[in-house]
C-alpha cells in the first residue's frame, strides 16, 4: 500500500470527559470492538480485583481513577484505530493539553445525569481554541438523568456549538427502551443484556409492544421536534468544530457504544496536514517527520525505562530508521520502538501518520521535539505550555540524597506533568502544577522510583505571567509579586492574587505582562 492509502486508514482521537462521566469504561468497550481484550474492567475494580486496561500505574489502581494518558492501537473494519484515553482527573487537564494537539478528532463524553461538567468545559474550550471536531456521546442512559433535549440544549448554550443528534433516546432509568438511529434509519432495542436488537424503521409497526407504549411515544414527539426545529447534519461544520454529532447510550451495559463507534469511525477525519516553521507538511509527504507530545519515565519498573510518545505528522516510519532531532540537529537510530495497550507493549516495525508510537529515549528528548528524516529542517509548532495554577517550593528531606533529587525532579519535570521554577536570586526550586494531585503523585513517584523523601511547601494558588527579558529590574519584586525563572530561563511573575497584578500593571504599565493561555489561542487558517 501506498503511504496515502495508509494513512486515510488512520483514525487517531482522544476521549475527553468529566471524572466518572464513564470515558474510561468507554474505551475499554472499542477495544472490546477491537477484540484486543476479552472482558471489560471497570475503573473502580478493587473488589473484583479486575482494572481497566488502559489504566497502569500503581496509584491509578489504588485510587481508581486515570493519572496518566493511555494509549492504544487497533485495527477495525479496516481502519486503524489510535485511541488517546486522556486522564478524566481535574487536576490532570496539562497532560491532557497536550494530548489533544496528537489527535485529529475528540470524542466528549458527558454523563446523563449531571450535563456539562467543570472539568469538561475547560478540555473543550482547548478542542475549540484548536478547530479539532467533537463527537458526543452522552452517557449512562440507563439511569434517570435529564432530559435529552434539556441536555442538548445545554451543549448549545454553554459550549456554543451546533449540536445534531445521530440517535434519540427513547425514556431513561427503568423506563429505557432503545434508541432511534437517525443515521441508518432503524430502532436499536435496548435488552439489558449485551445483545443489541435492531429493527428497521419500516418494520416498526409489526412491534406494538413498542409503538404502543407512552415513552415511546412520547419520545417518537421529541424526535419530530427535533426534525423540524434542529440544525441539519453538516460534516464541513464538524469538520470545523462548530457541530458536534450526538449519540445517547450507556457505555456500562454496554449499550449504544457500537452503534456510535461505527457511524464515528466512517466520519471522523483521517490525518490532517500540520504546521511547522517551514509551512504546511502534508501526511502523505514521503519524508517522515514526527514530534513528541508525552514522555514517560519508568513504565516498566524493572528497568527505569523512558519512553517518548510520537506522533506520525508524515511519511512512513521504519524501526532501526535514522532521525534527526531538529532542536539539536543530532542523528538517533529508532531501534526500539513500540506500540501500546496501555502497560502491554508490542515492538512495532513501521507506521503511518496519525500513528502513536512509543520511542527508547537515552535522556534526550524534551516534549514538542521535533523528529524528521533526511535533510529536512523544520520544527512543528504543536505544543503550547498551559500556566500552572499552584505553585509549592520542594527540598529533600535528606541533603545526602541530592543527586537522586535532582535526577528525579529533572525526569518527571521532562515528562511534563509538573513545571520547574527556580525563585530568582535565591535559586530555591518551585514546581507550578494544574492541580493538587500532580503533587501527592509527584511525591510518590519520587519515593518510589528515585528513593526520595520530598518536603513541598506550599506557596499558595498564583496568576503567573511571563515577562520581556529586557523589562526585569529585581527592584520591582517582592513576596506578593515573586520573580521566577521557568526551566528556559525565561523570567515570569507569580502574582499573588488579582490585586497584586493589577497593582503592579499600574505602577509599572510600560512592563508587558503575557498570558500563556491567550498567546497559546491556536489560528486555524493556513494562510
Amino acid at each position: 500500500m501506498t503511504i496515502q492509502e495508509e494513512m486515510k486508514k488512520r483514525r487517531t482521537f482522544a476521549i475527553i470527559s468529566h471524572p466518572d462521566a464513564g470515558k474510561t469504561t468507554m474505551t475499554e468497550k472499542m477495544l472490546l470492538f477491537g477484540n484486543l481484550i476479552r472482558s471489560a474492567g471497570t475503573v473502580k475494580g478493587k473488589k473484583s480485583g479486575k482494572f481497566a486496561t488502559s489504566d497502569w500505574m500503581e496509584i491509578e489502581k489504588q485510587r481508581g481513577i486515570s493519572v496518566t494518558s493511555s494509549v492504544m492501537n487497533f485495527p477495525y473494519q479496516g481502519y486503524q484505530v489510535n485511541i488517546l484515553d486522556t486522564p478524566g482527573h481535574e487536576d490532570f487537564s496539562e497532560d491532557t493539553y497536550r494530548t489533544l494537539t496528537a489527535v485529529d478528532s475528540v470524542v466528549m463524553v458527558i454523563d446523563g445525569t449531571k450535563g456539562i461538567e467543570a472539568q469538561t468545559l475547560k478540555l473543550f474550550k482547548v478542542c475549540k481554541m484548536r478547530g479539532i471536531p467533537i463527537f458526543t456521546f452522552i452517557n449512562k442512559m440507563d439511569r434517570e438523568g435529564r432530559e435529552p433535549l434539556e441536555l442538548m440544549e445545554e451543549i448549545e448554550s454553554t459550549l456554543n456549538i451546533e449540536t445534531y443528534p445521530m440517535t434519540w433516546p427513547v425514556g431513561m432509568g427503568k423506563r429505557f427502551m432503545g434508541v432511534f438511529d437517525r443515521e441508518n434509519d432503524q430502532f436499536v432495542r435496548y435488552t439489558g443484556n449485551e445483545e443489541e436488537e435492531y429493527i428497521p424503521f419500516s418494520q416498526l409497526e409489526q412491534h406494538p409492544e413498542l409503538t404502543e407504549n407512552p415513552t415511546y411515544k412520547e419520545a417518537e414527539d421529541e424526535l419530530m421536534l427535533v426534525d423540524e426545529a434542529g440544525d441539519g447534519f453538516d460534516l464541513e461544520k464538524v469538520m470545523k468544530g462548530d457541530q458536534t454529532p450526538v449519540f445517547f447510550g450507556s457505555a456500562l451495559a454496554p449499550f449504544g457504544v457500537e452503534t456510535f463507534f461505527n457511524t464515528f469511525i466512517r466520519y471522523a477525519p483521517e490525518p490532517a496536514p500540520r504546521r511547522s516553521t517551514e509551512g504546511v507538511v502534508s501526511p502523505d509527504h514521503e519524508e517522515f517527520s514526527g514530534f513528541i507530545f508525552k514522555i514517560q519515565a519508568n513504565m516498566n519498573p524493572q528497568h527505569r525505562d523512558r519512553i517518548a510518545f510520537v506522533r506520525i505528522c508524515s511519511g512512513k516510519f521504519e524501526r532501526g530508521m535514522n532521525v534527526s532531532l531538529s532542536r539539536t540537529g543530532k542523528t538517533f537510530k529508532l531501534a526500539q520502538s513500540q506500540q501500546f495497550v496501555a502497560s502491554s507493549r508490542g515492538t512495532v516495525e513501521e507506521g503511518y501518520a496519525g500513528d502513536i508510537i512509543g520511542i527508547y529515549d537515552p535522556n534526550v528528548y524534551r516534549i514538542g521535539d521535533t523528529i524528521v528524516t533526511g535533510k529536512q529542517k523544520f520544527e512543528y509548532d504543536e505544543l503550547p505550555q498551559f500556566p500552572p495554577e499552584l505553585f509549592k517550593k520542594v527540598t529533600a528531606k535528606n541533603v545526602m540524597k541530592s543527586k537522586q533529587f535532582k535526577k528525579g525532579l529533572e525526569q518527571l519535570v521532562q515528562e511534563g506533568a509538573i513545571q520547574l521554577f527556580k525563585h530568582y536570586p535565591f535559586e530555591d526550586y518551585i514546581i507550578g502544577a494544574v492541580g493538587e494531585l500532580q503533587y501527592e503523585v509527584f511525591e510518590y513517584r519520587m519515593k518510589n522510583e528515585y528513593n526520595v523523601e520530598i518536603e513541598l511547601t506550599s506557596i499558595g494558588e498564583r496568576i503567573p505571567r511571563w515577562l520581556r527579558e529586557d523589562q526585569v529590574d529585581e527592584s520591582m519584586f517582592d513576596e506578593r509579586n515573586m520573580l521566577v525563572l521557568d526551566r528556559e530561563q525565561k523570567p515570569l511573575v507569580l502574582f499573588k492574587n488579582d490585586f497584586s497584578l493589577r497593582w503592579f500593571q499600574d505602577k509599572h504599565e510600560d512592563v508587558e505582562l503575557i498570558d500563556l493561555f491567550e498567546v497559546n489561542k491556536y489560528d486555524q487558517s493556513y494562510d
